[in-house]
């Protein structure tokens, strides 16, 4: 009788979860090794040179970089450069959750930064690509990253209001969705490292300057596609179904491999 009845209660779902859940949680340890890699690539490249007095050795590595004469761009790029570094490592501080759960006050603050940090960054990146002739200067390429930019600033606003409001669950799922659109700038070297890996170096459709058909499609995948695979996921979680989770559980874990190998590929340039 007791079998009968441990047979009876036993979730079905239980497994999915957990299926889905390791995925997630791999996923997400593989892109904060890779985030933190890139954050120190920008201290490397940009913050250290700054502190030196050498800010002009960024024009050795940015397709527009510091502009003579040009103060107010020149303060949006030095804004952008130096708040990425801040951003890339407190947007995983923040997702860790025995933080969330044991240091609730820094949570807190280090959201409200972060918030105000992405507008910020948002801000300058708009103003820098539609008065500068960034990324080829090609009309396709200018809305691919401002609406990048707009989508941060409209979710951002979302995960304040709804903290506010005390609306915890849906909090998330809009911090989430913040945290995969700041990091678009990050998913750009990764799918150009995962190309770069797979191709051996000679990836179809990319160009220097920027403008070939691969650049374009990057310059929208970089965002779009981890956004798309972010709402996957929160349906799944939210939904009963055992197929839908373990099918999200794969395509997850399908994407925390392209990540660790693009990551990868970021990482062992960066180092050099």
């Amino acid at each position: 009788m007791s079998e009968i009845i441990t047979m009876r209660t036993w979730d079905v779902r239980a497994p999915a979860r957990s299926a889905l859940r390791a995925s997630v949680t791999t996923w997400f340890v593989i892109a904060s090794i890779g985030q933190w890699f890139f954050a120190y690539h920008v201290a490397k490249v940009f913050i250290v040179p700054a502190f030196a007095g050498n800010a002009a050795a960024w024009n050795k590595v940015l397709f527009v970089g510091l502009i003579k004469g040009d103060l107010v761009g020149n303060i949006a790029l030095g804004a952008h450069l130096f708040i990425a570094f801040i951003i890339t490592i407190g947007g995983t501080l923040q997702l860790v959750p025995w933080i969330r759960t044991h240091a609730p006050s820094f949570h807190r603050w280090n959201g409200r930064l972060y918030i105000v940090i992405a507008f910020v960054t948002s801000l300058a990146a708009i103003y820098m690509i539609w008065t500068r002739d960034t990324f080829g200067g090609i009309l396709v390429n200018d809305i691919s990253v401002s609406t990048n930019g707009v989508l941060i600033m409209v979710f951002a606003a979302m995960t304040i209001r709804t903290a506010m409001a005390r609306e915890l669950d849906v909090h998330r799922r809009w911090a989430l969705r913040t945290f995969i659109a700041v990091s678009g700038v990050w998913f750009v070297r990764v799918m150009y490292a995962f190309l770069g890996i797979v191709t051996h170096g000679d990836i179809p459709g990319v160009t220097d300057n920027m403008t070939g058909p691969t650049n374009v499609v990057i310059g929208f995948a970089s965002y779009l596609l981890p956004l798309a695979v972010l709402e996957l996921y929160l349906l799944a979680k939210r939904s009963p179904s055992v197929l839908a989770k373990l099918t999200t559980a794969a395509l997850v874990s399908a994407a925390a491999v392209v990540t660790g190998i693009g990551a990868y590929g970021t990482a062992a340039r960066w180092l050099r």
